[in-house]
């Protein structure tokens, strides 16, 4: 039996979907000059741990008009999830291994997802 998580498609009883509350957080980072690539591999590396920690998506990307600049889009289970694998050793490990390439200029912001156009209510 399929285990139910924040985020997947549920069927009612009436045969329609609902779908459980996630958590989102989008965010930038200012990287030092010529370390773009190495910060981008570094969040884009394979880590199995986070899905385990609820995380279901996690996009990075470059600011096109901040060429410095490393965006990152995450979709979670639960803020508490999130929370958490701040705690998670193999993320801790990539948190320190990215810090010394980034400038300190960093910006995010989390919500709650209360619903979306691609998903059936």
């Amino acid at each position: 039996m399929m285990r139910s998580r924040p985020g997947d498609l549920l069927f009612r009883e009436d045969r329609s979907y609902a779908s459980t509350m996630t958590y989102a957080h989008m965010g930038s980072l200012e990287v030092r000059a010529g370390h773009l690539d190495e910060v981008v591999a570094i969040l884009t590396r394979s880590n199995p741990d986070m899905a385990e920690a609820g995380c279901l998506s996690y996009e990075v990307g470059a600011d096109p008009e901040r060429p410095d600049t490393v965006c990152v889009a995450e979709l979670w289970e639960s803020a508490e999830a999130h929370r958490e694998s701040l705690q998670l050793p193999s993320v801790r490990a990539a948190i320190a291994e990215a810090m010394p390439l980034l400038t300190g200029q960093m910006d995010g912001r989390g919500f709650d997802v209360t619903g979306s156009p691609l998903r059936p209510d």
